[in-house]
């Protein structure tokens, strides 16, 4: 029987060449995610190495409330006579004192470069060590800043912004724009950096200039002698230290925490990967099993005759499966290959969604190995299990009758069956509709529900394959005659090969309109909060989400063209043990930039001490329009809480321009963030809106930090996000529907080969190869068809039903349907099929006519 299998594989190459492909590519997928998260780990932890190399002790200054402007800012304590006692410790050898802080360039040609990932923008000072050289930051060409008016910039930053050696850099750290020249170019290692930020170096005194004050550091990095107990020189350390403002860190300790955070880092991005690799190879057991049906079918005779010979029913099991692993483990032995290729594209993939992955070699553990061609053989085995239990109860004298199979049986229970579980999935999923939270159990719920309908679709497909076939059927008999009534009698005449080749284009459909319904609606939703109620003309804001400078506000004013410049700022604030952000800003100008509904009272009351709530606020804190309550205002300001007497003077209906409470900037300023504004809301004169934007930024000194954003422009920024998500789930679930396009070509290839015979016949009594080739191709795209018309249904219920778990996060949430997106995706069916069907119906079209008729 062994020698059975391995002459059945041998000799069925051709027809198992597609299933081959399927099995590949689902491993591909598995096999790549695996390599993937084995070489994102390493990555991170050779970073980790290299930034901790040579550093037994790390000194780090902690951040406290500033005394200005109420953000966090480093300790003084790092001086230059505390790297001193540091240095003079016994068994410590070198001291390297650091300045680190943030800075955000602007390109050659202007624009802003990497704003919006403001946290990976580094800026740090070139620290010279006795070789004349920063071993962290080795130059490549030029050489290292060493006045105020020079910096340096690594080599990846210097080629995205444009800039060479001589070249005026400009940047901004926190304010307004500077400039410096380029002198120098170097090398880094930092995986922020290689993973997509910027660096820029300045010599030390500049960087504690433009970041802490002379004489003053961030980090002091200890390297000790061969043999040193790195614990008990950090305690040595330690004792240097005051009791506050420093914290001293063993390089273990820190190694350890960074292998922590590592491993954080990449788990949840690799599950997710591997779910859509399960998809992937979820999608190939529809093909694997199609094709072992088929394929049994075929060989009905040649199974008779075994049987006949002495062979058991177990040996017939046993022989398919055989057939099946060895199948299994060549295809996955190919896809774990392929998977390498996809695991080193998968990291620019991600990196440029802003991803931030550090770069390295990849990583081949075994267990990627030994998991992927597991994973492989067993679908594969499992897959074809069912075929191979109805092959062993062929009857040997009813299969020597004829080489047709039998016409499927078991029907009824299996309609009952799949009735049952999308029944029980509706009513899930109807449950579901009724819920208006994200919670993690309704989450699940709604998993389990999507999972029941999609299994029960699944199920019921060759039920339904029957009118819907049947309706396109009409399509393609009325438009191309015979050719089209012969393409629907072959795609009805066994439903579960249709239905299961439909299946696999319908799972991937199905998650792609879900996804594609659910995400345009949120992109919608997410639009339409980000300028509802907001009358202003433009919106002024940091990019790195740092407070603004309070002075900016009369400068914009000041520009011509502009009819109030209304800041905003925001606290916490509780009342009555309910927390809520409180807006403040100027109420007089509050009707020029934002529409809001009072529901009681009015804008016109607002004032030091009196207050208006939202309708949401209210009911949560139980208040009302009158009421005079104690609130707190203890937003992460670094002042201390203070309670003050408030009156709220109205209430009013949720809107996004301003936090569930408003108050007077005068209250509200004293504890924002950073102590500055969180943005300026701009309206201009009439008729002078167009291009304001610019004169706006040059009045503000053309700080690549801020964003001066019109009211398109935050539209557009609220949909990106969405887009970008879309976009990488479509490359995701890509896989899956490349699978069953090879399935839909697999089902047409064997279908061919089944019907040689009536295909001679139909040659002989007059239909030319044009008109072969043409029932092939209307076949396809009849199963495409159908496979897409239950994959886009069901997708748009799954969106619908689902949708009502984000109205807690966003309220405006309406279920939309992008009409022409579905009417594009039954267009890419529809050329699935065609594509699917280019090379089975070039070979039905080639068949000798004699011998197609005369064939057994």
């Amino acid at each position: 029987m062994l020698r059975t299998a391995l002459r059945n594989v041998l000799a069925h190459k051709a027809r198992l060449v597609m299933t081959a492909l399927a099995v590949m590519l689902g491993v591909a997928f598995v096999s790549g995610t695996l390599v993937f998260g084995d070489t994102v780990a390493s990555a991170f932890r050779a970073a980790s190495t290299v930034s901790l190399k040579d550093v037994a002790v790390s000194v780090q200054a902690e951040y406290v409330p500033g005394a200005e402007d109420g953000g966090e800012t480093p300790t003084t304590v790092l001086d230059s006579r505390l790297v001193d006692r540091v240095r003079d410790l016994p068994g410590v050898t070198a001291v390297r004192p650091s300045v680190n802080g943030s800075a955000t360039l602007a390109r050659k040609d202007g624009e802003p470069l990497n704003a919006d990932s403001s946290w990976q923008n580094l800026a740090a000072d070139y620290v010279i060590g006795t070789d004349g050289k920063d071993a962290r930051h080795p130059l490549v060409s030029g050489r290292a800043p060493a006045a105020k008016s020079e910096l340096a910039l690594d080599t990846t930053t210097a080629e995205k912004a444009g800039y060479r050696i001589g070249d005026t850099v400009r940047f901004a750290t926190t304010g307004p724009a500077l400039t410096k020249k380029l002198v120098g170019i170097v090398r880094t290692e930092d995986p922020r950096v290689t993973a997509g930020g910027t660096l820029v170096l300045f010599d030390t005194r500049t960087a504690q200039g433009l970041f802490l004050s002379p004489g003053r550091f961030n980090e002091i990095s200890v390297a000790a002698a061969p043999g040193t107990d790195q614990h008990a020189l950090t305690e040595r350390v330690r004792a240097l230290l005051p009791k506050e403002g420093a914290t001293a860190t063993s390089g273990a300790e820190l190694a350890a925490e960074q292998a922590r955070q590592t491993a954080e880092n990449t788990e949840a991005l690799t599950k997710m990967l591997l779910v859509f690799a399960g998809i992937a190879l979820f999608v190939g057991v529809f093909i694997i099993a199609n094709t072992f049906t088929m394929l049994i079918a075929q060989r009905g005779r040649e199974i008779a005759l075994m049987r006949a010979v002495g062979a058991s029913r177990r040996q017939v099991v046993r022989s398919v499966l055989v057939e099946a692993g060895l199948l299994g483990l060549g295809a996955s032995a190919a896809g774990f290959v392929l998977g390498l290729g996809i695991a080193a594209g998968l990291r620019p993939l991600l990196n440029s969604a802003g991803a931030g992955l550090p770069d390295g070699p990849l990583v081949v553990a075994p267990t990627a190995l030994l998991g992927s061609l597991t994973v492989g053989v067993l679908v594969t085995v499992l897959a074809a299990w069912l075929p191979s239990r109805k092959a062993a109860k062929i009857a040997p004298v009813e299969a020597l009758s004829s080489i047709e199979a039998s016409a499927p049986a078991g029907m009824r229970v299996r309609n009952a069956l799949g009735a049952l579980l999308t029944g029980a999935g509706v009513a899930v999923m109807l449950y579901v509709s009724t819920l208006d939270n994200g919670a993690e159990t309704n989450l699940l719920l709604a998993m389990f529900g999507s999972f029941l309908t999609l299994a029960g679709t699944i199920v019921l497909a060759p039920l339904l394959s029957r009118p819907l076939v049947f309706l396109a059927g009409g399509v393609t008999t009325r438009f191309f005659g015979v050719s089209g009534k012969l393409a629907q009698e072959n795609a009805l005449r066994n439903p579960r090969r249709t239905a299961a080749t439909a299946s696999a284009l319908m799972i991937g459909l199905t998650l792609i309109t879900g996804l594609t319904v659910a995400g345009h609606s949120v992109d919608r939703a997410m639009s339409r909060a980000a300028v509802q109620g907001l009358t202003a003309d433009y919106r002024v804001a940091n990019s790195a989400y740092l407070g603004l400078d309070p002075k900016l506000a009369d400068k914009i004013a000041d520009v011509p063209g502009v009819a109030g410049a209304t800041p905003l700022a925001s606290a916490g604030l509780t009342v009555d043990g309910e927390y809520a952000l409180i807006s403040g800003l100027d109420p007089k100008q509050l009707g020029t930039v934002a529409d809001i509904d009072f529901t009681s009272g009015s804008a016109a009351a607002l004032g030091p001490g009196r207050i208006a709530v939202s309708e949401t606020y209210a009911g949560r804190a139980g208040l009302r329009t009158g009421d005079i309550v104690k609130g707190r205002f203890d937003l992460d300001s670094g002042k201390p809480a203070r309670l003050k007497q408030l009156t709220v003077v109205g209430v009013y209906a949720e809107n996004p321009v301003v936090a569930g409470v408003v108050g007077d900037l005068g209250d509200v300023l004293p504890y924002a963030m950073d102590g500055g504004y969180d943005s300026v809301l701009v309206k201009a004169e009439p008729g002078r809106a167009a291009g304001l934007d610019r004169e706006i930024r040059s009045a503000l000194g053309d700080s690549p930090l801020l964003k001066v954003q019109s009211r398109e422009q935050i539209t557009r920024e609220e949909s990106g996000e969405i887009d970008v998500m879309l976009d990488m789930m479509y490359g995701l679930l890509g896989m899956a529907v490349v699978i069953a396009i090879l399935g839909v070509i697999n089902t047409l290839a064997m279908s061919v080969y089944e019907r040689t015979r009536e295909i001679g016949m139909l040659r002989a009594i007059g239909l030319d190869r044009t008109g072969i080739r043409r029932m092939v191709r209307l076949e396809s795209v009849v199963i495409s068809l159908f496979g897409a018309a239950l994959g886009i249904g069901t997708g748009v219920f799954l969106a619908w039903t689902g949708g009502s778990l984000t109205a807690s996060g966003l309220p405006d949430y309406t279920t939309t349907v992008p009409w022409p997106r579905l009417a594009l995706f039954l267009a890419l069916a529809v050329l699935i099929g065609i594509l699917a069907s280019i090379w089975p119906a070039g070979r039905a079209a080639r068949l000798n006519m004699l011998r197609a008729i005369s064939s057994q």
